[in-house]
């Protein structure tokens, strides 16, 4: 799936307000379950939405031409901003990004950025963007997580494009802990990744059984997929704790890792189901303090969706 070109043009039909004020957000997603490439198709890969978000305010002036980004180091939200200030009346304002994020450590920061950037500007003017025009505007400016869409997608994330809708996650609490540093996503989107044909096998195999598991809400399921990903993963952007990680998660009843496929962080995925939870968390915190300093661990929640898609909940009671 290519998806649609947009033609950045203003609308003959639609009369934006003289001044408005939208704010909207997009969630972000630790790492992903599986990221690969498929025999004879596009690198892909699969989400994992979690209670994090990244919040765009747009106040709009028509007057105005230009505008104002807080902060100004958000050079990418301001062209999104601009394309859909063309696209649907002109005009220009003040963009302010907030959020709970982190920037390069693989839970998409930047694309979370973009697409609250666009829904904001958007609303501003009294339109509505659905995810397929949101993905034409941010195909031009970089690769980018399916966090347009709501619940587990699996994206093709270098063209932009949604491959398939998956469902909702599990309710699970995500230990996780950053290694340290940051990873240039872009840069490592350009590196070559060779796979080999048993390796897009395994990626086509492994991409059936989590839709399969994520559609029956079978968290051990989801596990496995995630963890065998981040083991084929080591040799494209290593973890160096990858090993501790997988055995400490066996060994207090988690279903397995996550890791950022193209960050520094990795993560261990405990099932809000499991017998004695809060007491398995609470030691999985304090191992994963002692393979990093404690500053380093953080506890994410899934997000999981109403069956309608229409809007996020947080599941942990």
């Amino acid at each position: 799936m290519t998806g649609r070109r947009l033609v950045i043009r203003p609308s003959d039909h639609h009369r934006p307000p003289s001044r408005s004020v939208a704010v909207s957000s997009a969630f972000g997603t630790f790492g992903e379950l599986l990221q690969g490439a498929l025999p004879g198709g596009p690198d892909f890969l699969v989400t994992l939405p979690i209670a994090r978000w990244a919040t765009a305010m747009f106040t709009y002036e028509s007057t105005h031409e230009g505008i104002e980004v807080v902060p100004e180091t958000k050079s990418k939200a301001r062209r999104v901003a601009e394309a859909v200030l063309a696209r649907y009346g002109g005009g220009g304002g003040a963009l302010r990004l907030t959020g709970s994020l982190p920037e390069g450590k693989g839970l998409a920061s930047s694309s979370a950025d973009l697409v609250a950037t666009a829904r904001a500007v958007a609303s501003s003017l009294g339109v509505d963007l659905p995810p397929q025009d949101i993905e034409d505007l941010l195909r031009g400016i970089e690769p980018t997580d399916g966090v347009m869409y709501p619940g587990v997608v699996a994206f093709e994330h270098r063209n932009v494009a949604l491959l398939a809708r998956l469902g909702a996650p599990p309710p699970m609490t995500i230990v996780g802990i950053d290694e340290g540093g940051t990873v240039d996503t872009v840069a490592f989107n350009r590196i070559p990744k060779n796979f080999t044909a048993s390796e897009r096998d395994t990626y086509a195999h492994l991409l059936d059984e989590v839709r399969t598991a994520v559609r029956a809400g079978d968290a051990a399921a989801i596990g496995r997929v995630a963890t065998r990903s981040a083991h084929l993963n080591q040799r494209l952007c290593h973890k160096r704790t990858l090993n501790a990680m997988t055995a400490l998660s066996a060994e207090i009843g988690g279903v397995g890792v996550v890791t950022a496929h193209s960050g520094s962080t990795i993560g261990l995925m405990l099932p809000h189901d499991v017998p004695g939870f809060r007491t398995r968390l609470a030691e999985a915190i304090n191992r994963c303090g002692q393979l990093v300093h404690s500053e380093r661990v953080l506890c994410y929640q899934t997000l999981s969706f109403e069956p309608t898609g229409n809007g996020p909940r947080n599941d942990l009671r």
